[in-house]
């Protein structure tokens, strides 16, 4: 039986199936609306840094055919075949998408799916519909992307701009050609790793004896290359959507020097030093040609508020050649790194689809709006919000206050809820967001800036002999949800072994399987005296290996 995804959702797909060689299909529609469905293969950052790597009618498979657009068939207005032992390591992400090919609205849309087919089973499905859009053309359905193991994610984050805002947000833009011509089909038998119609038996992976009919070719989209299985008999594909005109990718940033400079005034040419003070004593140089002409404008060096420009290394004077940029630069970064825009392009905001995404090291965000789930956080973290959020007090109650203040192990928390995102921070402190699923972290309640409230937490108590009231305390955390643990500078993660001592007032977290003992070497004697360490109070960690403890370079 198929796993059902809501927004927000994620899951090992080695949970879902065994098997790497999957079928991604999605079934959407709307009256009168055509739907564009494409596949983004995105790099650690999140940028599509090899156009190879879009798949989409134009270009329907990656280099080494990991990814392969199949076309419409078995119910689906368009599928995918996913390789997942084939993807290179520089893909860190795949992104399915939809956008709407003309005018319309994401909220015109019936109830459709994104599912996955292993096997010849389905494992998985995310349903949506129009009611979960408004004037959005553009929709992130889900991503399988790589933490330690695949994952799958189910995103429905859509987008006003439609294919050319989802294009910029990973890097890219599309350009319309002025003189299209239709590709040529290629020949050969129509792509059939299709999962079976919604009412028939699961598909095979291996062609049978006798291979289905290839249907007309669309002189508007080209057909991948045989794949040397077959759909099962009684699933004819459907036709596939028109295009008028194909679409290419191409660089924000094209290469310096790739364009032509406008008729004119010749490339400006140091002039000769003119009688009177020199520049910057408040005059200009006589005639000076306008940037542009050959030349870039003069900018003040990194570091007075502003990036070097891009590909320019620090120190490059802005008359040496500068290395193109590469693909995926952001489109409104200035090419001489002047002006407001350009100093700012640095701290844009990072939008990922994802519930919590990290700007930077000392700020996260968190949108309400995926998941469905309310946020806790340490009152007073939040710095700014977009959208409609609640903001409310989270008692603990009676019995929660006595065990924080027997304890030290007390959170001052604020529920959010609604529909938009909230940004986290406090103290400029180093911000970390650990993902739960379904397992458990100890973390001193010090450290805790925010967490779903989907996340079970407890006291914990370590017990301990000679330290005043026998025990030290933390917090677990279980379930299956993100944290948001705060460090004081960069943390440290060490493997537990046997002779593994760290001081309890610097160690941040550690895996709930590990076994804590109080270590102390309190003797009132020696404490009696000037002369005493300091280092009195210790916590031993010992564990099966696989386990881990986080310390920071800061005593609380």
């Amino acid at each position: 039986m198929a796993r059902e995804f809501q927004r927000g959702h994620k899951a090992r797909i080695s949970d879902l199936t065994a098997g790497t060689d999957l079928y991604v299909g999605v079934q959407i529609s709307a009256p009168g609306l055509t739907f564009d469905i494409s596949c983004f293969g995105l790099d650690a950052d999140e940028r599509l840094s090899d156009d190879r790597y879009f798949v989409f009618f134009n270009q329907p498979k990656t280099p080494e055919e990991s990814v392969q657009l199949l076309g419409p068939q078995a119910g689906d207005t368009e599928s995918f075949r996913v390789t997942l032992d084939r993807i290179p390591p520089q893909i860190q992400k795949l992104s399915f998408t939809a956008t709407i090919d003309g005018a319309g609205q994401m909220s015109q849309i019936a109830p459709g799916h994104l599912r996955i087919v292993a096997g010849g089973e389905e494992v998985a499905r995310y349903p949506f519909s129009g009611s979960e859009f408004t004037t959005e053309r553009a929709v992130m359905l889900g991503d399988f992307y790589l933490k330690d193991v695949w994952r799958f994610a189910a995103v429905g984050q859509g987008f006003d701009g439609g294919l050319e805002a989802l294009l910029k947000n990973f890097g890219g833009d599309v350009l319309e050609e002025e003189t299209p011509e239709p590709p040529q089909p290629q020949a050969g038998a129509a792509p059939g790793f299709a999962p079976p119609a919604q009412a028939s038996a699961p598909p095979a992976f291996a062609a049978p004896a006798a291979p289905a009919p290839a249907p007309a070719p669309a002189p508007q989209q080209p057909q991948p290359a045989p794949q040397g299985f077959a759909p099962p008999q009684g699933s004819p594909p459907s036709a596939p959507p028109v295009h008028a005109a194909p679409t290419i990718v191409a660089p924000l940033n094209p290469p310096t020097g790739g364009t032509v400079p406008p008729p004119g005034p010749a490339p400006y040419v140091q002039p000769p030093v003119q009688p009177g003070p020199p520049p910057g004593y408040g005059q200009q140089p006589s005639a000076p040609m306008p940037p542009g002409y050959g030349q870039q404008a003069p900018s003040a060096p990194p570091g007075y508020g502003q990036q070097p420009p891009h590909g320019q290394a620090p120190g490059q004077f802005p008359g040496q050649p500068v290395t193109p940029s590469p693909y995926g630069a952001p489109q409104d970064a200035p090419q001489g790194g002047a002006g407001v825009a350009a100093a700012l392009q640095a701290f844009k905001e990072t939008p990922t689809g994802q519930r919590w995404t990290q700007q930077n090291k000392k700020l996260v965000r968190a949108d309400l709006g995926i998941g469905g789930q309310p946020v806790l956080a340490r009152q007073g973290s939040m710095v700014l919000y977009q959208g409609k959020v609640d903001f409310s007090y989270k008692g603990a109650g009676f019995a929660g206050r006595i065990v924080g203040n027997a304890t030290g192990q007390e959170m001052q928390l604020m529920r959010c809820t609604g529909q938009g995102q909230v940004f986290f921070a406090e103290n400029a402190t180093h911000l970390h967001p650990i993902e739960l699923q379904g397992d458990a972290i100890c973390v001193s309640a010090e450290n805790v800036l925010a967490f779903d409230e989907s996340l079970q937490y407890e006291v914990r108590r370590i017990e301990g002999h000679g330290i005043p009231g026998g025990a030290l305390f933390t917090m677990q955390f279980q379930g299956t949800g993100t944290i948001v643990v705060k460090t004081h500078g960069a943390p440290v993660v060490l493997p537990v072994t046997p002779t593994t001592f760290v001081d309890s007032n610097a160690v941040v977290a550690w895996s709930a399987a590990a076994q804590v003992i109080v270590s102390s070497q309190v003797r009132m004697r020696r404490n009696a005296y000037p002369g005493d360490t300091g280092e009195s109070v210790n916590l031993q960690f010992r564990a099966a290996p696989g386990n881990f403890v986080v310390v920071q370079p800061y005593e609380v």
